[in-house]
């Protein structure tokens, strides 16, 4: 039997890594670049990717979509797939994999009612997927979430959560507030402390007394500018998320400044592909400093 035609929107970091290891399963993997990036393009190629000319073509040829992109892109997105999918005809099951609230799940499952497509809800935990590496995770929820299941094993462990679509993005919220925000938190400490010239002193308490956190810090915060940008989004839905419970939304709001802290140092640019792994957390903090005096500055 032949393998199920999966469609990735789009092949950035996560999505690229989906679908390179879904292509190493035998899976065709075909996506739409229309207003992606030249790297995006690369990417895709060098993954094993097939790009098709538009969106009713990919729909045409796709069993399974997954939508893997910033949060912030997530709902137009569904918006231009539901329209295709009204226009064409073709109504292969959809999957927002986005980092993005309950609610927000929500609102874009109802884009597609009245399409005849089948929606999932979906979440992803852990880097993307590697040959060598641990499965990355994939939480899903929603009535049709099992047709999930043909991922399992490929490089990915698909969790099922039940069936209310936001399961599966409260899932991931919850997660992501802890792991990223835990990494915006300690950007923002060492920030502090050299901006108030005790940051050696701090370092060195934490070194001693919780040698962990100091590991992790030092592993974490130099690859974060390359990261930054696409996670204020994420934030801002956790904010959302928080808020939905009535729990302060004050803590990611706060993450997500910090996220755009990093984006604006030089090393914003970077990509996890041209990360500078040689750099260390006092040069990365010293950036942040740097311009965190430029923005008070302009203020």
């Amino acid at each position: 039997m032949a393998q199920e035609t999966i469609a990735i929107l789009s092949p950035g970091d996560m999505g690229g890594g989906v679908g390179a290891a879904l292509v190493r399963h035998r899976h065709e993997v075909i996506t739409c670049l229309a207003g992606r990036s030249a790297a995006s393009a690369a990417r895709a190629e060098r993954f094993g990717f097939r790009a098709v000319s538009d969106l009713d073509s990919l729909l045409a040829e796709a069993d399974l979509v997954l939508s893997i992109l910033p949060p912030e892109f997530a709902a137009d997105l569904a918006r231009a797939v539901a329209a295709a999918m009204k226009r064409s005809g073709h109504t292969p099951p959809y999957a927002d994999c986005n980092a993005i609230a309950p609610e927000t799940a929500r609102g874009i499952a109802a884009v597609f009612e009245g399409t005849g497509a089948k929606f999932i809800d979906g979440g992803i935990v852990g880097w993307a997927p590697r040959p060598e590496g641990p499965p990355t995770r994939f939480y899903v929820s929603g009535d049709h979430a099992g047709v999930m299941d043909v991922l399992e094993g490929k490089g990915i462990s698909v969790h099922q959560t039940g069936s209310d679509i936001g399961r599966a993005s409260a899932v991931k919220m919850c997660y992501a507030s802890i792991s990223k925000g835990t990494n915006a938190l300690h950007t923002a400490a060492m920030t502090v402390a050299d901006a108030l010239d005790v940051g050696d002193v701090v370092r060195a308490e934490i070194g001693e007394s919780a040698p962990a956190v100091m590991e992790r810090m030092r592993d974490s915060i130099p690859r974060l500018p390359a990261d930054a940008g696409r996670w204020v989004g994420e934030m801002e839905e956790i904010a959302k998320t928080f808020a939905s419970v009535g729990v302060t939304p004050g803590f990611h709001q706060g993450a997500a400044d910090m996220f755009r802290l990093l984006d604006s140092t030089p090393f914003g640019i970077e990509t996890r592909e041209t990360l500078d792994r040689s750099r260390t957390l006092e040069t990365t903090i010293e950036a942040c400093v740097r311009n965190l005096s430029r923005r008070d500055a302009a203020e």
